[in-house]
């Protein structure tokens, strides 16, 4: 236990050398037909990795098939039903964000404009049925494929059919770490209201805002949640673990290939006794690997990940690390967020993560409306952007990628509310305008 500490203290930082990761996945289709891309052929997922590489990114193989290329720090990789992600490089301000996402969506797109591909800027597959989503041949998705249907009823949906953007920052001690942990799980589902973009299910509209986050309510209870024992007194890095270790595993990586550890104990893999790997005991790797099968709405590896929105246009993927950045990277930023939240119970929380949803900015915590409070974190995170200072070659610091944020919130209308607004009126109930109104 005492080497998996020390392990997730690494990440220790001072705060000059805290960094911003982004990642984002996004839906591809085919231009001729809206249907989603398969593996091989002339447009297709391996044409999109073929073609990204004139841009020096490295290919990577799994049993030869190419699954992700690298550069710089970077990576391009698949999820399960072939939404490309991307994540960036660790970088110092949102603006080096912003440059590399731009960076990235060009080449993308330069690549799918000459095969007849797009990219879908939206957090849940608008019409493909969950049957006809194309398989990607990476070993871990099938033992986890096999396993979703086990557990909840709708991690198969998680696996094909939804998209994410996700901000990954650094602590500096275990006691940064436990408050920022704390102030972002109980404020993910105000950033799942802000970034809800996931209205349609099956070419109509499905009665939420976030689908993509009602599927997580209903994927994996042992790995996914609000995580209640964060906010108790003693939380660390041992607790983490403690929780961790008890997270029913799915696989072991040896040679190449994944071994379906679906469903065993972490504890017995640290004993020698995972049947899996007789007499083995886990690498550090191992752990690591573990780590990312674990999927609540922040995530405690070497830094933190905060989970809990949808993917959505351009400027939205450079919107997410700037919150979330400004919430957390100054103390005071950080004090007075916590403010806000420090009298939730965990019953309150739960309620607040089950209602947005489907509620979105309408969704009430102890009288107060999510849109009240999204209007009150930003002002924070405004402060923090503002005192950071990073400007771009046009003089305008961090806090520009706030913009459409405190438009979405004064107004109470998110993205997902203007689409079902769009498929209600002027699409007059035709979603295939979903692909030319929400494409990157």
């Amino acid at each position: 236990m005492g080497q998996l500490v020390e392990h997730l203290a690494q990440g220790c930082k001072p705060k000059a050398d805290w960094r911003i990761g982004t990642e984002h996945e996004k839906i591809a289709f085919a231009t001729a037909d809206n249907l989603p891309l398969p593996y091989e052929g002339e447009t297709s997922i391996r044409a999109l990795l073929e073609g990204l590489q004139r841009f020096d990114w490295q290919p990577v193989e799994e049993n030869g098939f190419l699954i992700a290329l690298k550069r710089d720090g970077a990576s391009v990789s698949l999820e399960p039903g072939g939404q490309f992600e991307l994540s960036g490089a660790p970088v110092e301000h949102v603006h080096q964000t912003c440059a590399e996402v731009t960076r990235h969506l060009r080449e993308v797109r330069e690549v799918a404009d000459e095969i007849g591909a797009g990219f879908l800027s939206l957090g849940f597959r608008p019409d493909t049925r969950l049957e006809d989503v194309p398989i990607m041949p990476k070993g871990r998705y099938k033992i986890m494929r096999d396993y979703m249907k086990k557990v909840g009823t709708l991690g198969r949906e998680m696996m094909f059919r939804t998209c994410t953007v996700q901000t990954n920052l650094d602590f500096s001690s275990e006691a940064d770490m436990v408050r920022k942990f704390r102030v972002s799980l109980a404020l993910q589902p105000i950033a799942t209201a802000l970034f809800a973009n996931s209205p349609f299910t099956n070419g109509d509209l499905n009665g939420f805002k976030s689908y993509r986050s009602r599927v997580w309510m209903d994927t994996d209870a042992d790995r996914t949640g609000m995580l209640p024992f964060v906010f108790e007194d003693g939380f660390g890095f041992e607790q983490y673990i403690d929780y961790a270790l008890d997270v029913p595993m799915y696989f072991v990586h040896r040679n190449g290939k994944y071994l379906d550890a679906s469903g065993k104990n972490f504890r017995d893999f640290m004993n020698g006794t995972l049947d899996v790997v007789p007499g083995e005991i886990p690498t550090l790797s191992d752990f690591d690997d573990h780590l990312s099968t674990i999927f609540p709405e922040v995530r405690l590896k070497q830094f933190l990940e905060m989970r809990g929105a949808d993917t959505g246009p351009w400027d939205e993927l450079c919107a997410l690390p700037a919150y979330w950045v400004g919430l957390l990277y100054e103390d005071d930023a950080l004090d007075a967020a916590w403010e806000i939240v420090k009298d939730w119970t965990a019953e309150d929380r739960q309620q607040l993560r089950e209602a947005v949803p489907a509620q979105g900015f309408d969704a009430m915590i102890r009288g107060v409306s999510v849109r009240d409070i999204a209007i009150r974190t930003l002002a924070i995170a405004r402060k923090t952007l503002n005192t950071r200072g990073y400007m771009n070659g046009h003089g305008e610091n961090e806090t520009v990628f706030l913009q459409a944020l405190d438009t979405m919130a004064r107004a109470g209308q998110s993205n997902a509310d203007l689409l079902i607004e769009a498929f209600k009126n002027e699409w007059n109930g035709d979603i295939s305008r979903a692909y030319s109104e929400c494409i990157y």
